[in-house]
């Protein structure tokens, strides 16, 4: 069965990150992957958190927020400034680990780094370009520190994509949109490093159970596309 958008199984929507999107944030990158558009923006603090100071802890750290803009969907959101739902905070703390985990925070020194993510339209797949995206906007602070002295080399050891895969109509597709997300048997988004290994997986058998066979073939095709995503990510940063 065709899908929604015509792709073929194995097929990503078209993807196109632009950077210094905004020119007060010292990162910034807005990320589109079909109907979906996140801007992400990197600020820097010149200090620890507030729990690292208390608790006389060395070396920075990242964090992450997300957020959906009140009309990036069809039906109309009140500012979650005011209204904070679960599944922003739940989305928020799965891309602050997924960034972290690539990041070794004593050679950050005691600076934070907060990426805040904006789901200016969604479409499916918010959570993924918000974590692709908004590595290439904490990629961008850190070579903002390095050019201000702040720091003397890279903390960031490796670059982090994300993407999802799952089964919609019988059939294993990647990079679900809306329209197949609402209606998959099988919803699963993967976090990958460059060098191929996993940094978190979230998959639920939304119609029925799944096996380990299709979870196997779901990595193999989240990795494949992870490595495309990180080389595009690379030739942004150059």
């Amino acid at each position: 069965m065709l899908r929604p958008s015509l792709r073929k199984p194995d097929q990503m929507r078209p993807v196109s990150m632009e950077t210094a999107v905004n020119k007060w944030a010292e990162g910034s990158c807005l990320i589109k992957v079909g109907g979906t558009q996140v801007l992400c923006t990197a600020t820097v603090d010149f200090s620890q958190p507030t729990w690292k100071r208390m608790q006389n802890k060395t070396g920075g750290w990242v964090t992450a927020e997300y957020s959906m803009l009140p009309r990036a969907n069809s039906m109309r959101k009140s500012h979650e400034a005011m209204q904070k739902d679960n599944r922003s905070v739940e989305i928020s703390r799965l891309i602050g680990r997924a960034l972290r985990s690539v990041v070794d925070m004593e050679k950050l020194g005691k600076h934070t780094i907060t990426i805040d993510c904006d789901v200016i339209q969604g479409d499916g797949g918010t959570r993924c370009a918000s974590i692709t995206g908004g590595f290439v906007a904490m990629a961008m602070a850190v070579k903002w520190l390095i050019a201000q002295g702040r720091i003397n080399e890279n903390p960031i050891s490796s670059n982090v994509a994300a993407v999802s895969v799952g089964v919609w109509q019988d059939e294993l597709v990647l990079d679900l949109d809306f329209a197949e997300d609402c209606a998959a048997a099988i919803d699963a988004n993967f976090v990958m490093a460059d060098d191929g290994r996993f940094i978190e997986i979230q998959a639920t058998g939304e119609a029925h159970p799944f096996t380990s066979e299709q979870m196997s073939e779901m990595m193999q095709i989240a990795t494949s596309a992870c490595n495309k995503l990180i080389n595009l990510q690379n030739q942004i940063l150059e």
